[in-house]
């Protein structure tokens, strides 16, 4: 069984107190904060613990970051796990798959000729199915491009020319890395969008989910959304994180150790030196996965890391806000890092834990590296540094889909640290893997049958993609692995699943 792999497991200490976690003081937190955003101009305000809240009023009850986001932003002075509430939205994010219909329900209960209620807060990015000769899909990028003209919609990535990407410059490429490389994504604010995995955001330190159709269709009309605030499951991550390891680990060890209906309809709140210590991509992939254990979002509290990201992308003023030291927590759980193995989530599902070393009779048909999971720019680096490191060539078939248009151009044009001046695509090369493609989801959620690297056939695929369950790259007897980049690149090397220290220690 997954829950028995890592089930008693020293590293992990579940706690209901939080006196005994070892978190530093509130009031320090509050100094350093303040302190360190008095310069910027950007900032309109500091939410720091312990303080008013941002919405009217004062604090009576300490709480989390997501209940002060949400209180802020239905006008309200406090809220509590379970109230049910009008949000205004910061910003609404659709792509290319729900899209058509979010505006199609607009349209029906609003009126043929409604205009939207902002269309400068609404963000459409083609991704999903783009680059295949499918008509229906196709069709709906027409759609979508007919919407934002007629809605007048400012942020409307498009694509015209399927024949190379690259002569679309408005063009971007996977939804939930674009909102970030874009500044759509701001601390304190309430981002949603028509795609599950739009808890990626909450990186930023701000609420962020996925909604459907019908939801969105009536967002696009009045900027509102009833929701029921979630109760908040913390995360507390220390050590020192071994060279070896990445967040997808993280995440898959959080995953496995709670299941994947562990963190229904809450907040998975993450903090911790580890946390601390790792790079917004990172970040990203953690918040990422959180719907795999059935969150509804989730969040890091913002520092100097996502200040400088977000300060470089966007002029807008933003409000970061931090759970108050009195804020109330349904589950505390902490996890001693440095001791922390490379892990995978077997099929069919991302909490099937298995240590990645425990796994090395397991052989496999091919490797794919990309999706808004892994295949960010850092992603590429580390599975150019470990390719670089061993000097060997793939055994299997390794595709590789950069996220966006920036993460392609990265992957050519940066040299990846200690190899020399080399680029991501110059190793690749070197290292057997097949061109780096197209930016797009890809097959990571199947897709048409032409999509590029899409599981045709019943085979076993490692991925850097976020979920494993029959058919979701293709085939529906297709096995899927879920790895870190370090893992799949190792892994490619072996034609089986192998533990990355084999080749980075």
């Amino acid at each position: 069984m997954a829950s028995s792999v890592i089930s008693s497991s020293p590293f992990l200490c579940k706690s209901a107190q939080q006196k005994d976690l070892g978190f530093p003081k509130s009031s320090q937190i509050s100094v350093h904060r303040c302190q360190k955003r008095a310069i910027s101009r950007k900032i309109v305000s500091v939410m720091a613990p312990q303080r008013s809240s941002s919405a009217t009023g004062s604090v009576k009850t300490g709480m989390t970051m997501t209940e002060k986001i949400l209180a802020k932003a239905a006008e309200k002075s406090q809220v509590v796990p379970g109230d049910n509430i009008w949000v205004n939205v910061d910003v609404l994010m659709t792509h290319d798959v729900c899209g058509p219909g979010a505006f199609g329900i607009f349209k029906r209960e609003f009126g043929e000729k409604a205009k939207v209620w902002d269309p400068e807060k609404i963000v459409v990015i083609p991704d999903h199915y783009i680059f295949t000769t499918d008509k229906r899909a196709n069709r709906n990028v027409d759609i979508m491009r007919e919407h934002c003209r007629e809605q007048n919609i400012k942020y409307f990535y498009d694509i015209t020319d399927l024949g190379d990407f690259r002569a679309n410059p408005d063009y971007k490429g996977v939804c939930h890395v674009a909102l970030a490389q874009e500044g759509h994504c701001r601390p304190g604010e309430v981002l949603l969008g028509t795609d599950s995995h739009t808890c990626t955001a909450g990186a930023f330190g701000q609420f962020a989910t996925g909604i459907g159709n019908t939801d969105a269709g009536f967002v696009l009309g009045t900027g509102k959304i009833l929701l029921k605030v979630p109760p908040t499951m913390r995360f507390i991550l220390d050590g020192e994180m071994p060279s070896y390891l990445q967040a997808k680990d993280l995440i898959l060890q959080i995953i496995g150790e709670i299941s994947v209906a562990g963190a229904t309809y809450k907040t998975m709140e993450f903090s911790g030196t580890t946390i601390e210590s790792l790079t917004m991509e990172e970040r990203m992939t953690l918040c990422n996965m959180v719907v795999e254990a059935g969150g509804k979002n989730g969040v890091i509290p913002p520092d100097a890391t996502t200040f400088n990201y977000v300060e470089n992308r966007t002029s807008v003023p933003f409000e970061p806000v931090y759970s108050d030291g009195n804020a109330s927590f349904i589950a505390d759980y902490r996890f001693d890092v440095s001791k922390l193995e490379p892990v995978v989530a077997k099929p069919h599902s991302p909490d099937n834990r298995a240590l990645a070393r425990e796994c090395k009779d397991v052989k496999i048909d091919r490797v794919y590296i990309g999706s808004c999971t892994g295949g960010k720019t850092e992603d590429f680096m580390a599975a150019a540094k470990l390719f670089h490191a061993a000097g060997k060539q793939v055994k299997v078939p390794t595709f590789l889909v950069p996220a966006t248009q920036k993460v392609w151009m990265d992957v050519y044009a940066l040299p990846v640290p200690g190899a020399g001046g080399k680029t991501c695509a110059q190793i690749f090369e070197e290292a057997g893997c097949d061109t780096p493609t197209s930016p797009s989801c890809g097959a990571c959620l199947g897709g048409p049958a032409d999509t590029y690297a899409r599981l045709n056939e019943p085979q076993v695929c490692v991925s850097t993609t976020n979920r494993n369950f029959p058919g979701r790259m293709g085939h529906k007897e297709g096995q899927i692995y879920l790895v870190s980049p370090y893992t799949a690149a190792a892994s490619a090397l072996t034609g089986h699943v192998t533990d990355p220290r084999e080749f980075l220690q």
